[in-house]
C-alpha cells in the first residue's frame, strides 16, 4: 500500500498530469475496499500522513493541486445547494432523482461541486468516509502544512467563495422563512421582528466585517456569537411550527418547507464555523474540525443526491409523525388505567359484540343472495363499513381497532423516555394497561358475539322454519376457523394489515381536518345554522372534529374487509380475512344449524381457531402500527432485551396488572413517589 502510494505521489513530478485525475487516483487508494471497513481506509489515511511528514516535495505538490482546485473552481452551489433540497417541491424532487439516476447530468469541470462527484464516485463512499474518525482527517490536513506557504495579502478565494454561500443561504432562509405554508401557523414571522430576516441582516453586516478584516487585521470583525443566537431563534420558531401543525395539521408541502428550511440553517452553522476556522488559521490557530464536518456532509450529500429512498424516507417520515401524533392522542383513549375504565370498556365491548352479531347475519344474507358479483361485494363493504360506524357513534369498542392506536401512544412513550431506566419500568406499565385493555374488550366483545349470534339464529329459524344456513354453510364456516384446514392464520394476519391501514386513514383525517381548518368552516356554513340551530351546530362541529378520523377509519376498515375478498376473486387469489369477533359470530350462527350438536374436536378446534385469530389480528396490526410510529421518531430503542426482561418480572411478580387494573391508576412504579389519579375516561 505504502509503496503504490508513493509512486502515485511521485506522478505530480510532471505537470502535464491533471491534478483532478490525481486526486481521483488518490481517493481511490484511500477507499476501503468494502464500504463497512472505514478502519482500512484510516490506515491508508495515516499512511498518506507519513509520507507527507517524511516528503516535503510531496506535500507541496498536493497542497498546491488542492490550492489550485480551491481557486480555480466555483464553490457557492455546493456550499448552497448540496445535500440540500431544491425549491421545486416533494414529487417534483422525485421525478429529478429518477431520472439523472436513469440519465446521469452533464459533469462541469469548472465546479467543485462536479469535482467533490468525481472524486467519490460510489454512492458507498459516504459509508467509509463517515466510518473514518474525525481526528484521522483532521491529521491529513495538518500533514499538508498549509503554514508553510507565505500569507497572502489578499483573501483566500475559498474564504471568499465561502462568504459568498453565506450570503446566497442568508437570502434563502428569509425567503423560506417568509413561505405561506409557515405563516399559517406562525403569523409573527411576517413581521419585521422575524429571526429569518434578522439573520439575513445581520449576516450582511457581519461578512462585510470579516472582508474588511481580511484585508486589514487592524480593521475590527464582529463576533458570530450573536448570529449563533439568531440561528437558535429560527431552529426555536421551526420547533414552535411542529408542536402546532400537530394540532393544526400538516401537508407534504408543509414537511417539505421545513426540512429545506432546517438544511439550510445547518448549513449556515457549518459554514460559518468553516470562516471562523479560517479566520483563526490567519492567526496561528489551526482548528480543522469543522472543515472536516463540512467535508463528510457534503460526501455523503453528494453520493444520495439521487438516492429515493432517502428522500422518501426523510419526508414521509416527517409526515407520517404529524399524522401518527393523532392517533397517539386517540391511542389513550383505548387503555384503561383504573378498574372503573376497565369495566367500562368492557361493557362499551359488550355493545360492540352485540352490533357486530347482527352484522355477521347481513353479511351471510347477503352472500346467500343471488346478485352479480360487483353488487354483493358492494353490499357486503357497505355492511362492514356503516357497521363500524355505527358501532363507534354509539360509542362501543371493536378490540382489533386497539393496537394501531395504541401502539402510536407507546412509541411517544418510548421516544420521550429515552431508554431511562425510570421511563423504562413506566413503559412496562403502560404495556401491562395496553394487555389488559385489550383482555376486557376481546373478552366484551367475544363474550356477547356467540350468545347473540345463537339467539338471533334461533329466532330467525323459529320465524322461518326452516335454519338460518345451511348444515354444509356450517360445516364451512367452522372448518374457516380451524387453523389446520384452511388459511385462517393468513388470512387473520391479511385483517391485521387493514387494521393498521386504518389506524393511519384515522391519523390522516384527523390531521386534514385540522389542517384545512374543518370545523371553523362548518362553523361559518348559515344553512346550516338555520337547518340545526346555531347550539346543534356548535354539537355537531365539536363531534366532527373529535370524531372525523375516527369515523374515517372505521368506514375505510370495513371497506377494506370487504374488498380483500372481492380482489381475491377478481384476480383468482386465495384471498380472504378472518376476524376475531365475526369468527365467533359466525360459531354462533353455525351452533344453531347444528342443532347445537357439536363434537368436542370441533368444539375444541373453534376454541383454538378464534383465540388463533384474535392473536394473529392484534400481533399484525400492533406490530406494523409500532414499527411506523417508531420510524416516524426516528427512535432506535436498543433497550428491548431489558423492557422484555421488566414485562417478565412484572407479570412474575404481579401478574393480576396484566389481567386487571387497581382501582386508581398509578403513573409511576417508584414507591416513594405517589400516584396520581386519573379522573374516568370513556372508550373512543
Amino acid at each position: 500500500m505504502t509503496m503504490s502510494m508513493e509512486d502515485m505521489l511521485k506522478r505530480w513530478e510532471d505537470p502535464a498530469q491533471d491534478f483532478r485525475r490525481l486526486l481521483a487516483d488518490l481517493v481511490a487508494l484511500i477507499r476501503a475496499p468494502y464500504p463497512g471497513r472505514g478502519e482500512e481506509a484510516t490506515r491508508a489515511i495515516y499512511a498518506l500522513c507519513y509520507l507527507l511528514s517524511q516528503h516535503a516535495d510531496f506535500r507541496a505538490r498536493l497542497r498546491a493541486s488542492l490550492m489550485r482546485a480551491f481557486a480555480e473552481l466555483e464553490q457557492v452551489s455546493m456550499y448552497a445547494s448540496t445535500g440540500i433540497l431544491p425549491n421545486t417541491g416533494f414529487f417534483s424532487e422525485i421525478a429529478r432523482r429518477v431520472s439523472h439516476k436513469i440519465l446521469p447530468e452533464v459533469v462541469d469541470p469548472s465546479r467543485m461541486k462536479d469535482l467533490l462527484t468525481q472524486l467519490f464516485d460510489r454512492s458507498s463512499d459516504a459509508v467509509w468516509v463517515s466510518l473514518v474518525a474525525d481526528d484521522a482527517w483532521v491529521d491529513l490536513l495538518e500533514a499538508l502544512r498549509f503554514d508553510e506557504d507565505p500569507p497572502s495579502a489578499e483573501i483566500p478565494p475559498a474564504v471568499i467563495q465561502v462568504t459568498r454561500a453565506l450570503r446566497v443561504l442568508s437570502y434563502h432562509i428569509a425567503a423560506i422563512g417568509l413561505e405561506p405554508e409557515l405563516v399559517r401557523l406562525e403569523p409573527r414571522i411576517e413581521d419585521v421582528e422575524s429571526p429569518f430576516l434578522a439573520l439575513n441582516t445581520e449576516s450582511l453586516i457581519y461578512l462585510k466585517g470579516c472582508e474588511r478584516w481580511w484585508r486589514d487585521s487592524e480593521e475590527s470583525c464582529e463576533d458570530d456569537r450573536h448570529l449563533g443566537v439568531l440561528l437558535d431563534q429560527c431552529g426555536a420558531v421551526i420547533q414552535r411550527i411542529h408542536r402546532r401543525a400537530t394540532h393544526g395539521g400538516t401537508s407534504i408541502r408543509l414537511t417539505f418547507v421545513l426540512q429545506r428550511l432546517q438544511q439550510h440553517l445547518e448549513r449556515f452553522s457549518q459554514l460559518l464555523a468553516v470562516l471562523e476556522s479560517a479566520r483563526k488559521h490567519r492567526l496561528g490557530q489551526d482548528d480543522y474540525a469543522p472543515m472536516v464536518t463540512l467535508f463528510k456532509t457534503l460526501v455523503q450529500a453528494e453520493c444520495g443526491k439521487n438516492d429515493l429512498g432517502q428522500h422518501w424516507n426523510q419526508s414521509i417520515g416527517l409526515l407520517a409523525l404529524r399524522v401518527t401524533e393523532n392517533t397517539s392522542r386517540v391511542g389513550e383513549h383505548y387503555i384503561a388505567t383504573t378498574r372503573f375504565e376497565y369495566f367500562e370498556m368492557w361493557r362499551s365491548a359488550l355493545g360492540a359484540g352485540f352490533v357486530i352479531a347482527i352484522m355477521a347475519m347481513l353479511k351471510l344474507m347477503v352472500g346467500n343472495q343471488i346478485l352479480p358479483p360487483l353488487t354483493k361485494d358492494l353490499l357486503i363493504c357497505l355492511n362492514y363499513g356503516l357497521g363500524f360506524v355505527f358501532i363507534h357513534f354509539l360509542g362501543f369498542t371493536v378490540a382489533t381497532k386497539q393496537p394501531a392506536m395504541t401502539a402510536a401512544t407507546i412509541a411517544a412513550s418510548i421516544g420521550d423516555g429515552k431508554g431511562r431506566q425510570r421511563d423504562l419500568e413506566n413503559l412496562t406499565t403502560l404495556i401491562a394497561q395496553m394487555v389488559r385493555s385489550q383482555m376486557a374488550a376481546i373478552l366484551g366483545n367475544v363474550s356477547i358475539a356467540i350468545p347473540m349470534s345463537v339467539f338471533l339464529g334461533f329466532v330467525v329459524s323459529l320465524v322461518t322454519r326452516s335454519s338460518f344456513i345451511s348444515v354444509d354453510e356450517a360445516r364451512h364456516l367452522m372448518d374457516g376457523i380451524n387453523p389446520l384446514y384452511s388459511g385462517a392464520i393468513a388470512y387473520a394476519a391479511i385483517a391485521g394489515v387493514c387494521l393498521f391501514l386504518s389506524g393511519l386513514i384515522a391519523g390522516y383525517y384527523d390531521n386534514l381536518g385540522a389542517y384545512n381548518k374543518i370545523p371553523e368552516r362548518l362553523l361559518q356554513l348559515k344553512w346550516l345554522r338555520r337547518v340545526l340551530g346555531a347550539v346543534r351546530q356548535r354539537q355537531f362541529v365539536d363531534y366532527v372534529e373529535n370524531n372525523l378520523g375516527a369515523l374515517a377509519g372505521n368506514f375505510y376498515f370495513g371497506f377494506m374487509l370487504g374488498g380483500v375478498t372481492a380482489i381475491g376473486t377478481l384476480f383468482g387469489l386465495p384471498l380472504d380475512i378472518r376476524h376475531i369477533a365475526f369468527s365467533s359470530a359466525y360459531v354462533g350462527y353455525a351452533l344453531v344449524a347444528f342443532n347445537f350438536h357439536m363434537t368436542w374436536k370441533m368444539v375444541v378446534w373453534s376454541v383454538v381457531g378464534i383465540a388463533a385469530i384474535g392473536v394473529t389480528n392484534l400481533a399484525v396490526s400492533f406490530a406494523l402500527a409500532l414499527t411506523i410510529a417508531l420510524r416516524a421518531r426516528q427512535v432506535s430503542f436498543a433497550q428491548w432485551r431489558s423492557l422484555f426482561a421488566s414485562l417478565f418480572r412484572r407479570l412474575f411478580r404481579h401478574p393480576h396488572e396484566f389481567f386487571l387494573p387497581p382501582k386508581v391508576a398509578s403513573l409511576t412504579t417508584n414507591p416513594a413517589e405517589p400516584a396520581e389519579v386519573k379522573p374516568p375516561r370513556h372508550p373512543e
